[in-house]
């Protein structure tokens, strides 16, 4: 069974869901990868790892680092399921460019180089937003590039977590 909980964010309402264990989806209402998939049949109910996620919700949006991280799972390629490993290891207040994701991605396969571009398409479809903090992948110069949430809430996150960005 999948489960279904909103949480009513300073950005908008975010949606989660997970499967009684894990959670396996979050994002914000309207976002573009995963709007679809709240149309699919889910529960309305908090289960634990929804009292996790909004502990943790309830902590950044107050402008720290939660300090932990609510049980995950997510499926997908491992090309996918690495990009986002990389994205978990990009500390709270910082940022980390596609090309570097694309380093990283290149060095655990062996390759001597990885698409950014691919690294981009990776990074898109991240079902955990926030969480797994694809908010915090910039371009090459420094520019705020590509977020299914909309950039102002890219600004905006990033901006609650101290981090200068471009106007």
């Amino acid at each position: 069974m999948t489960y279904q909980f909103h949480y009513d964010s300073p950005l908008g309402r975010i949606w989660l869901t997970g499967d009684g264990d894990s959670l396996t989806g979050l994002w914000f209402d309207g976002q573009k990868k995963n709007a679809d998939a709240i149309c699919n049949p889910h529960k309305e109910k908090s289960v634990p790892v929804f009292s996790d996620t909004v502990r943790w919700l309830d902590l950044y949006f107050a402008g720290r680092d939660p300090g932990f991280t609510p049980r995950l799972r997510t499926e997908a390629t491992p090309f996918r399921t690495a990009v986002w490993s990389v994205l978990r290891t990009i500390p709270y207040g910082q940022t980390m460019t596609y090309g570097m994701i694309a380093d990283a991605i290149a060095a655990q396969f062996g390759r001597s180089r990885m698409s950014a571009q691919a690294v981009g398409g990776a990074v898109g479809h991240n079902p955990i937003a926030l969480i797994i903090p694809c908010h915090r992948v910039i371009g090459a110069d420094g520019s705020l590039t590509g977020y299914a949430g909309g950039l102002d809430r890219k600004r905006r996150l990033l901006q609650l977590e101290g981090v200068e960005v471009p106007l």
